[in-house]
């Protein structure tokens, strides 16, 4: 089952996808796409970490998300993937040319993998549109790269204020 958690900055979302990993009854394995560039990223990457049950397995994966999800997705495993955007930054930067490539690469990865598969992303098309080149392309990257998991997504969730509101596939309430 490949879910879909979205919101922005701060939202709540990322602690929304914990708590489904932690409730899930299975083994999770967190693919963290995070690289601590700066003592402010150091800090959330920390933030993070301290929330994570012991037990959790963590996989690095700030490239090679696909591999990874291919690898290690298992029927008895939820693999929790914090954070696309941070993923397709990463992509934007290392190799641009490769981007759309290794986005569709992605997409069929999450597609055909085995158990259940929460992807934390931020949704970054709500403010205005970029001034810069390089930012208008990763939102307009970031946003379609959106819509097309949602769309294979059995379930997708928008955090707001720590609120989870349910958009497709809810399960009964």
């Amino acid at each position: 089952m490949l879910e879909l958690v979205l919101g922005g900055m701060r939202s709540g979302k990322s602690l929304h996808a914990e708590r489904l990993a932690a409730s899930s009854g299975l083994e999770v394995h967190y693919i963290a796409t995070a690289q601590a560039g700066d003592d402010e990223m150091r800090a959330r990457i920390a933030e993070h970490r301290s929330r994570r049950p012991y037990g959790w397995r963590l996989h690095e994966a700030p490239l090679a998300l696909a591999e990874t999800i291919e690898r290690e997705a298992s029927e008895t495993r939820l693999l929790l993937v914090d954070c696309l955007t941070l993923w397709v930054g990463n992509q934007l930067l290392a190799a641009p040319e490769q981007l759309e490539e290794r986005s569709a690469a992605l997409v069929a990865s999450l597609a055909g993998a085995p158990g259940r598969i929460l992807v934390v992303s931020n949704e970054v098309g709500q403010g205005g549109v970029p001034m810069n080149a390089l930012a208008r392309r990763f939102a307009d990257l970031s946003g379609l790269l959106h819509q097309r998991i949602a769309e294979r997504a059995e379930r997708v969730w928008w955090v707001v204020a720590g609120l989870p509101q349910c958009l497709k596939g809810c399960p009964d309430a």
